[in-house]
């Protein structure tokens, strides 16, 4: 049986499907049989017999098997020839497919029989988006088994390399001899020499669960071996989580000296996962960090652990534990139903861990190590959780236990444990209320027992109970609103030991009674402006805000849990000037503001924002946080000014003032800025001042280099750099004007090689007013397999503002990425 030259075939485009279509049966040459009937899908237009084809997202990625989902086959060539059900030979530029295997030679000779395929001369198989290309093959089709000599090969998933040989076990597996691994791409295959790869005496290839394991491999970097496993070692060939030795990075800082860490990965499950982590420093010993996370639809978690027996710099143990748990509890009770959980652990060995350990092995008191949400790395918070809510009304339980790092050089006042908390509010909105619509109401109840260990307090312990109800009734037109609202603060204290404040001595209990009167009004013009060839909106929005709250003197109740508001535009229009429940402020005052934005008419995006506010005071406020505060009697409050510019996309301003106008100065300013006209091309800086305390400047910054001599690269998209053979400065600088020095610092430079990344970064913080620890990080980063050295990605994305990864995971690759 003999062919013309090249058959033609009709294939849909990528990203299209054929679906419902008209059948039409046409004439082909399938392998099997002499020419026979072939059903094909084609669409009848306008009487005419065209290909109609639908849209669809994608092309499936899986193709449908079993009985009635058989693919045929198809060949191409100068000439064909065989023998019915026996053999087929194809010989000039030869071609054979069949289903999502692809293959290409000089010669190809088909066995049917066996379903066997041997071919040679320029032979190129693709099977499922992996490829391979080499002189000689010999495999099975449907089963994928066989061996091919002396090939190359390109995977997916991004690696390539050569080989002596290569067995297909099947399309998922198989075993590469004197093969060599790299993600590098080839450009020229003639000469080309990647700029690492690891060589192996044995290869196993496992795209079910998408490893790979080397045998007697070394890796080479700019042809240096740089690390040899004599036994075996196995490595991902995908973004895919696996089990094993990660590699080890060495870290050096002025604390611990030299540090090597070599972590252990447990993939227990797609929702759990456990990370060993023992790292041996020449100035401490050994230390042996862990972690485990879990993830359930209802629950998930993350627990750190870490414990140096026999530290040498302390000659004590030392250790570390963190635990966070969130998630719902069903009661199994339909009346109750579901409870929130949260649970929040913080602890360490002893005062100076927060010192010692900012970053040692995994144990960090701030970020990867205990991870959790104390405000400073001296006070560490651990609490429990409980929340319910049904219909309209919430409560909570929560027990709150302190541990406080002190300093002798600055000591901390502990706060109060909480044993325990007990809250619930009762809240309505938009109801009718003794013949009134639209009336807001709630009630929120808090009993609070509060606790300190520490004679630092120097105040009885005791147990408050604090009610506040409130009702408002808003006014809303278009243009304007109008809210009064009234409030009632009812509380009361049982101390366990008798007071010893002036107006309050040898007490044991105390109540307080409370109310507050506002009124909110605002308004809201509009008007039309263009310029620069755009359309734009004004608004003007005056607003005004008055508390009405009597006296009550407060001077003899202790502080547990309060403490004041500060004075910006967050508060300038609330009701109390302290925060926390133990200080209500009295108030006769009047806060005056006003706004104006300029906003986009095309996008609604706001482009300009500019407020001012100030308050008018027609009584002293005689409330403060203890007696030694002198009242409030400025008649006139500082002035507050704000401004955001995001003129455009790239550019965006923020400032704000405060300003006294009795000194003739600003109390307070802060002025930030930041440019970003691209992904990987960020400056922003900030600068902050508070009159007589601080006064600091602060600038971040990740900046491709290679723009200094015009090379300004490729717009890849986030998460994939911006061309190779490039280097990127990143850093950040803390520096306080009034001490005359830097207080923290980032400073590093990335190189992207396109298939490998190195970064060399300077870390230095400040541990207290005369020491600070630095530390060098340097990381090679083989893309796509594997780290080595100190990672310093952790501290650049923490530090600068709108960091973004060289390279980030992406979405997988499809089947149909290297269609062949």
């Amino acid at each position: 049986m003999r062919s013309a030259s090249h058959i033609p075939l009709i294939f849909a485009p990528i990203g299209h499907a054929v679906c419902n279509l008209v059948p039409l049966t046409l004439f082909g040459l399938m392998l099997g049989g002499p020419l026979h009937a072939q059903t094909w899908p084609i669409g009848l237009v306008a009487g005419e017999l065209r290909p109609a084809l639908k849209i669809t997202p994608q092309l499936r990625e899986k193709p449908p098997e079993g009985p009635g989902n058989e693919v045929p086959t198809f060949v191409f060539g100068e000439m064909i020839t065989g023998r019915t059900n026996l053999d087929t030979t194809i010989e000039g530029d030869a071609e054979l497919r069949r289903g999502k295997t692809s293959l290409r030679a000089d010669r190809v000779e088909y066995f049917q029989p066996d379903d066997r395929v041997k071919t040679r001369g320029n032979v190129r198989i693709s099977n499922a988006g992996n490829r391979f290309w080499g002189p000689e093959l010999e495999v099975k089709i449907d089963t994928f088994e066989g061996t091919f000599t002396q090939p190359s090969y390109r995977f997916l998933s991004g690696g390539n390399g050569q080989a002596a040989q290569i067995v297909f076990l099947d399309d998922q597996h198989f075993v590469a001899k004197q093969a060599t691994y790299t993600t590098c791409e080839r450009d020229n295959e003639g000469s080309w020499m990647p700029a690492w790869q690891m060589y192996g005496e044995r290869f196993s290839f496992d795209f079910d669960k998408e490893i790979g394991v080397a045998t007697g491999a070394t890796l080479r970097f700019k042809d240096v071996p740089i690390l040899h496993w004599p036994g075996s070692v196995s490595f991902s060939l995908s973004d895919k989580r696996k089990s094993g030795v990660m590699p080890p990075t060495i870290a050096v800082d002025t604390v611990s000296g030299l540090s090597v860490t070599t972590p252990y990965y447990f993939d227990i499950a797609p929702n759990r996962d456990a990370t060993l982590t023992p790292t041996y420093a020449t100035n401490r010993g050994v230390n042996l960090a862990g972690q485990f996370r879990y993830l359930e639809p209802t629950y998930r978690g993350i627990l750190h652990t870490s414990y140096l027996p026999g530290d040498q710099l302390r000659n004590q143990d030392r250790w570390s534990l963190g635990y966070q748990h969130t998630g719902v509890f069903n009661t199994g009770v339909s009346r109750i139903g579901n409870v929130g959980v949260g649970l929040n652990l913080n602890r360490v060995s002893d005062n100076n861990y927060w010192r010692d350990f900012s970053g040692f092995g995994g144990t960090s008191v701030v970020g990867t190590g205990l991870g959790g949400t104390s405000l400073t790395p001296r006070l560490l918070n651990s609490d429990l959780n409980l929340t319910w809510a049904q219909g309209f009304l919430t409560t909570g339980f929560r027990v709150q236990k302190w541990q406080t790092l002190q300093d002798p050089a600055s000591i901390i006042v502990p706060p109060y444990d909480r044993l325990p908390q007990i809250t619930a509010r009762y809240a309505r909105s938009n109801v009718a209320l003794g013949g009134v619509n639209g009336v807001d109401w709630s009630v929120d109840g808090d009993f609070t027992s509060f606790s300190a260990a520490s004679s630092l307090t120097n105040q009885a312990n005791a147990q408050r109970a604090y009610t506040r109800a409130q009702i408002s009734r808003p006014f809303i037109w278009p243009g304007a609103f109008f809210t009064p609202k009234l409030q009632l603060h009812a509380t009361g204290y049982q101390f366990d030991s008798a007071l010893t404040s002036v107006g309050g001595a040898g007490a044991m209990s105390a109540t307080r009674f409370v109310p507050t009167f506002s009124l909110d009004a605002g308004l809201q013009f509009e008007r039309d402006l263009g310029f620069f060839g755009r359309s734009f909106i004004q608004t003007l929005e005056p607003r005004a805000f008055y508390v009405r709250t009597p006296y009550r003197n407060q001077n003899f109740l202790p502080i547990y849990d309060s403490g004041a508001t500060g004075f910006n535009f967050a508060t300038v229009f609330t009701e109390n000037a302290f925060v926390g429940n133990d200080r209500i402020s009295d108030a006769n005052l009047l806060t005056l503001g006003v706004t104006s934005r300029l906003v986009d008419d095309a996008n609604g995006a706001e482009l300009i924002r500019l407020g001012v506010a100030q308050r008018v005071r027609f009584e002293d406020q005689l409330v403060t946080l203890s007696p030694a505060n002198p009242p409030v009697t400025d008649r006139l409050s500082d002035v507050l000014l704000g401004a955001s510019v995001k003129w455009t996309r790239e550019w965006s301003v923020d400032a704000s003032t405060q300003y006294n106008p009795k000194l003739g100065e600003s109390e307070s300013n802060t002025l930030s800025a930041r440019y970003s006209p691209s992904n990987y091309r960020v400056i922003s800086a900030s600068f902050r001042r508070q009159r007589l305390l601080s006064e600091q400047f602060d600038i971040g910054w990740q900046w491709p280099i290679n723009d200094l001599w015009g090379d300004k690269g490729e717009d890849l998209g986030a998460g994939r750099g911006q061309g190779g053979g490039r280097w990127y400065s990143v850093g950040r600088l803390n520096y306080s004007m009034l001490d005359k020095k830097l207080i923290d610092s980032v400073v590093g430079f990335e190189y992207d090689g396109c298939c490998w990344i190195s970064r060399l970064v300077l870390q230095r913080s400040q541990n207290s007013i005369t020491t600070a620890n630095t530390k060098i990080m340097f990381q090679l980063e083989f893309v796509g397999f594997s780290r080595i050295g100190n990672n310093p990605l952790t501290a650049l994305r923490a530090n600068i503002p709108k960091y973004q990864f060289l390279r980030e995971q992406s979405a997988p690759p499809s089947r149909f990425t290297n269609y062949d």
